[in-house]
């Protein structure tokens, strides 16, 4: 699975594991996150460290800087080791399996069936103090994750109803004063009218949209002819998710009644479960035979999961 950055996915109030910020590009801390998980997470198996630190070379991650990488991370409280003779083994800590488990689940589950909207908004309203600017972004960052986006400075919005998932993830941030209220859109029929679903750039998602099947759908009839294998489908499976778990943020599946005829979000599911669920089998054998190297008996608990399996989570 793939690491998912606390600010966009996870909020900063997340528990007992730090998992690591998303850099510019792959850093060696977020692709050993993403390996040890893509292919250990249900089953939390112990890998040997000497095998991770060769997967991660397959993304130019040198041997030293993968190590490094790796005992950062046991530092950090998203893998635990364990040793036997001269070999190190590690795996996800309970916290990070967690963590990283409700963060899949999210975005698997993404534009999985149509909604229903019965057009009514979730409004939040907030207040707080310009010195608290700590507790300002941790909250932005839980409302950003549920699926709301900014109408005004203070006052967030989204199309989904009140649930106990949101009331439980904005009561952990004790903000200050905030207001929640459920209300439908009033057209005032002027020019400074703001109508809620201009919090979101629609524009802008399209986009996002268009790079994503300019850059993926090509990859379809290569994965449909099983002509990707080896280290090659470790890393595309590892990208499209990079890539993917993105759009829940951008679209957190906004009513197509507000939405321009055609939106794409349907046709991006289906290219990433076909990449994702396509290149399954052949990443895990790859990831099997690396491990293979450095253990003197059958290999137990690797397994790569697919969408379906990360949804029911």
């Amino acid at each position: 699975m793939q690491l998912f950055e606390i600010e966009e996915i996870f909020p900063d109030v997340a528990g007992g594991s730090r998992l690591p910020r998303r850099q510019a590009g792959n850093s060696a801390q977020s692709l050993a996150t993403t390996l040890v998980a893509d292919y250990t997470l249900p089953t939390r198996a112990w890998l040997p460290s000497s095998a991770v630190t060769v997967l991660l070379g397959e993304f130019g991650i040198t041997s030293g800087a993968a190590r490094t990488a790796i005992s950062r991370l046991g530092r950090r409280g998203v893998l635990e080791s364990s040793r036997d003779g001269r070999h190190s083994f590690y795996r996800l800590t309970r916290d990070a399996a967690g963590e990283l488990s409700a963060g899949g689940a999210w975005i698997a589950r993404f534009a999985e069936q149509a909604r229903s909207w019965d057009g009514t908004w979730t409004l939040v309203a907030f207040s707080l103090p310009q010195e608290h600017g700590a507790q300002r972004r941790s909250l932005r960052g839980q409302l950003r994750w549920l699926g709301f986006a900014p109408l005004y400075d203070g006052l967030w919005v989204s199309p989904d109803p009140w649930n106990p998932t949101v009331a439980g993830r904005l009561a952990a941030v004790t903000p200050g004063a905030m207001t929640v209220f459920r209300a439908g859109h009033v057209d005032l029929a002027v020019s400074a009218d703001r109508n809620p679903i201009e919090a979101w750039d629609i524009a802008a998602i399209a986009r996002h949209y268009e790079a994503f099947d300019r850059q993926w759908r090509p990859l379809l009839q290569r994965v449909r002819g099983g002509r990707i294998a080896g280290a090659a489908a470790v890393r595309a499976r590892t990208e499209i998710m990079d890539a993917y778990r993105h759009i829940p943020l951008l679209d957190p599946q906004l009513p197509v009644e507000l939405l321009p005829a055609g939106w794409p979000r349907a046709r991006a599911r289906e290219v990433f479960v076909e990449i994702y669920d396509g290149l399954a089998e052949p990443a895990q054998r790859h990831v099997l035979d690396v491990v293979r190297q450095f253990t003197g008996e059958p290999v137990v608990g690797i397994r790569a999961h697919t969408v379906a399996v990360m949804a029911a989570s």
